[in-house]
């Protein structure tokens, strides 16, 4: 049966990269459903980074189903969400529900645009304590203003059936009753399609992460008004609270050092042991001589420095001038009172 325009129904997936958002999408190519694909990208994701929930290279798989896809970024207005949920965090800082209603309201609001008659998803009852349980679901549907208009084809046969089925866009025959968290369906379907190779299965979001989590309440606690930077810089490295200011970012391994240094303001300080292999650390926010002291000593405390012996730690100034402190490395029990 025509879609609502008199031709081939139309459905908008939401895409994340994972497993079941893609059997999904591919269900619906096999029903003749002409489809668009729409990912949201929120400041804690970043789109084919080769981890979490866009493990499975999102452009790449548009490009092999042959689909048009709509990349979606949210930024401050999300932000605002995970600060203080209507609904609540799940078990970290993660408000599963807000964020669900969020990207299914801007869906129901380029429906139009895309000229799509329903929304798709990979969302299988039970799988998310928090957002995939029934009432969660209603919720979500009735808030973003999609009642109805939401198919879930891994779980269809479970939950009342939605308008596209009703008006024959689809067969509900051919949807499933998939339930719980366990993915045995969905990797055996993902085997049966021929697939050697598929999106991880397993997703994920940096706010569900409980130590990712301590480090974003502590930024929400010391400063008001975040970007997207700051969010960035919560990604990597060790991360030390010195003054209700001032904070330093302690660099892992080679790669991190380079992010952190690529994340670095002008107003930052970043602070290196001399000519010995170790961490770049970076210094943000008001401080004073104090700070500075304590942040090069933690600093020296993880580079190859002797542990009993004063080492140079160079530091690079707002005004890329290069000065040097002299800094004995903090003990280990020291700077655990002060890590994140």
């Amino acid at each position: 049966m025509p879609g609502l325009d008199g031709q081939k129904p139309k459905a908008m997936v939401l895409l994340s990269g994972g497993l079941d958002s893609t059997l999904a999408m591919s269900m619906m190519k096999e029903m003749g459903v002409e489809v668009v694909a729409v990912s949201f990208k929120t400041p804690f994701c970043n789109f084919d980074c080769g981890s979490g929930a866009c493990g499975g290279k999102i452009g790449d798989t548009t490009l092999k189903y042959g689909v048009e896809w709509k990349p979606v970024s949210l930024g401050e207005e999300y932000l605002e969400i995970v600060k203080a949920p209507r609904h609540g965090y799940g078990s970290a800082m993660n408000p599963c529900v807000d964020c669900r209603v969020m990207m299914y309201s801007r869906a129901r609001e380029m429906m139009k645009e895309v000229g799509a008659d329903f929304i798709v998803t990979g969302e299988v009852v039970g799988q998310r304590p928090m957002s995939q349980n029934r009432q969660a679901l209603r919720v979500i549907e009735k808030e973003s203003g999609l009642e109805g208009l939401i198919l879930r084809p891994l779980s269809a046969q479970l939950l009342e059936p939605t308008i596209p089925e009703k008006m024959g866009w689809v067969d509900r025959t051919k949807l499933l009753a998939i339930e719980g968290r366990s993915r045995r369906a969905q990797i055996q379907m993902a085997k049966a399609i021929g697939w050697k190779e598929y999106p991880n299965p397993s997703g994920g979001c940096l706010l569900t992460e409980k130590g990712f989590a301590r480090r974003l309440k502590d930024l929400f606690q010391h400063q008001d008004h975040p970007d997207q930077n700051d969010i960035d810089l919560l990604k990597v490295g060790r991360h030390f609270r010195l003054n209700a200011t001032a904070k330093l970012v302690v660099g892992r391994d080679v790669l991190e050092n380079g992010e952190i240094t690529g994340l670095a303001r002008g107003s930052d300080i970043l602070l290196e042991v001399a000519k010995t292999p170790g961490p770049v650390g970076l210094l943000r926010g008001e401080h004073g001589e104090g700070e500075l002291e304590k942040a090069a000593s933690i600093v020296a405390r993880y580079s190859d420095a002797p542990k009993d012996a004063v080492a140079d730690v160079l530091c690079r100034g707002p005004s890329a001038s290069t000065s040097s402190i002299s800094a004995v490395p903090m003990a280990a029990a020291i700077s655990s009172q002060l890590i994140l």
